[in-house]
């Protein structure tokens, strides 16, 4: 049996911009000017990795953790009013579509963003399996989430496409020998993506999933 398993920012919701203005505003309030350079190396990682690149290892871990916590607050509000514009094109048409698999969310996301999401938008119904970056002790680029996901649904690693948009996550998938659809929200091509797509209106997306499930 094909199980689809979904990363969430860049691929539930196209939400990467709306991240890096919340980055840009968070540090600003701590007096830290947001470069380009820490945007990217923000991109599929966890808020506590995230923290200490931009403010050092020298931060105790509760220190750590409230700041993630109220940078997450801050991007919450600021998105809650345009959520549903964020959601890639074609996903709830998509979700409805293949219902009938088992279908999952694994994000390094923080649990609190992974609900607000999933419940706001009313996608939540879907996912069988809901998987935070908390709910792992190794995040993206490890395998770790996925391979949680694989096991509360209850199928193999080898049966499980999953849907990335980052480096860190399409490694994750890849190390959890899973195969990856890339999409181009955040990169345009990944390593070790079997299909790119713009998002999931595409044809050739269709066309892949048909072809997986006949052969299976």
């Amino acid at each position: 049996m094909t199980a689809l398993i979904f990363d969430m920012d860049g691929v539930i919701v196209d939400s990467n911009p709306m991240h890096c203005e919340s980055w840009v505003a968070f540090n600003r309030r701590h007096g830290l000017e947001t470069t380009e350079a820490m945007l990217h190396r923000m991109y599929g990682k966890r808020n506590d990795q995230i923290i200490r690149d931009f403010f050092g290892e020298h931060l105790p871990e509760a220190e750590v953790l409230a700041r993630g916590r109220a940078k997450e607050e801050l991007y919450r509000e600021m998105v809650a009013e345009r959520l549903e514009t964020m959601l890639v094109p074609g996903l709830r048409e998509f979700l409805e579509r293949y219902r009938h698999l088992p279908l999952a969310v694994a994000s390094n996301a923080e649990p609190e963003n992974v609900e607000f999401v999933l419940e706001k938008s009313g996608l939540r119904h879907y996912f069988r399996v809901v998987v935070d970056g908390h709910q792992v002790n190794r995040p993206k680029p490890f395998p770790d989430v996925y391979l949680r996901a694989a096991e509360l649904l209850g199928v193999t690693p080898e049966e499980c496409v999953v849907f990335e948009d980052s480096p860190s996550g399409a490694s994750a998938a890849v190390a959890a020998k899973m195969t990856v659809i890339g999409l181009d929200t955040t990169y345009v091509n990944l390593h070790g993506a079997v299909l790119t797509i713009h998002n999931f209106h595409s044809g050739d997306l269709e066309s892949w999933l048909q072809g997986q499930m006949r052969s299976v």
